[in-house]
């Protein structure tokens, strides 16, 4: 039997294209939400969850931030996926016809001004890959798909404009989850740890968390806070660094961290994706 790998999206959405890419002997699994690709996992219906988490323009995938901690998933890997935004249309028809582009909120502002330069109006959908296949189904010229060249494949439609986001180097990121941790070392560019703390409710307790990072020189690359349950006095925070939690320096660094938390959670060790250099 093939193992699973279940994305957010319908076939042809960029989750799909990044299965694609990083896992192609897995089966893809499409999901209609986020918490839906999550619980896949969790129920045993796919082996991996392929879950996108930022982008280089739009920035981070609020709704995936917060369903993280409460997923009872394990991270393992990271993928950076190239992203070009494509106007699709129906064959036959031509760019001057378009009057609406559909795609997903987090698309959209990517491409804002080919959209405003051809007097085009946005129009959200839930998925990009769903606004390709409500555009073949429609039969309407005037109704485009802002979505990958597999969505138009797969849809029977045509590329009426390539690649047209606003930036050259529009990336997603995706982190691959699976329902147990993967703590060997592995990969040829380092090692990424990914967790979630609270700081205790003392002055000065993020400050002095981060001070056992720097002292023992290990790298952070990511801090963003949340509140938590609403509250504007707990804070809870997702912090990203380089290293191992075995390695020497990153032990202490942690065993640092815990002293000023009162809740430290370990989402997951995974080898650095080769785009992150």
């Amino acid at each position: 039997m093939t193992a699973r790998i279940a994305f957010q999206g319908e076939l042809g959405a960029y989750g799909h294209q990044a299965c694609a890419d990083t896992r192609p002997d897995y089966e893809p699994l499409p999901c209609a939400t986020f918490h839906d690709t999550m619980a896949a996992v969790r129920d045993g219906q796919a082996e991996l969850a392929m879950v996108a988490v930022e982008n280089s323009i739009y920035g981070r995938v609020a709704d995936v931030h917060s369903l993280l901690p409460e997923s009872g998933l394990h991270i393992v890997a990271e993928a950076f996926v190239r992203v070009h935004v494509n106007l699709l249309g129906l064959p036959g028809a031509k760019l001057e016809q378009v009057q609406e582009a559909h795609g997903h909120p987090v698309i959209l502002p990517q491409c804002s001004t080919f959209l405003r330069d051809h007097g085009i109006r946005g129009v959200v959908s839930s998925d990009n890959a769903r606004a390709a296949r409500e555009v073949a189904e429609r039969g309407d010229p005037t109704h485009a798909a802002l979505a990958s060249e597999m969505a138009a494949k797969i849809y029977g439609l045509e590329v009426l404009a390539p690649q047209i986001e606003d930036r050259p180097d529009n990336t997603t990121r995706f982190l691959i989850m699976a329902a147990k941790p993967d703590m060997t070392r592995r990969g040829d560019h380092g090692m990424m740890t990914s967790f979630l703390f609270r700081v205790r409710n003392i002055p000065a307790a993020l400050y002095k968390a981060m001070g056992g990072f720097a002292t023992n020189g290990v790298n952070m690359v990511k801090l963003e806070s949340y509140m938590v349950n609403g509250s504007f006095t707990a804070t809870q925070f997702f912090a990203e660094i380089e290293g191992h939690p075995e390695d020497d320096n990153v032990k202490l660094a942690l065993d640092e961290l815990r002293y000023f938390t009162s809740y430290l959670n370990i989402l997951g060790t995974y080898p650095a994706d080769a785009a992150r250099r």
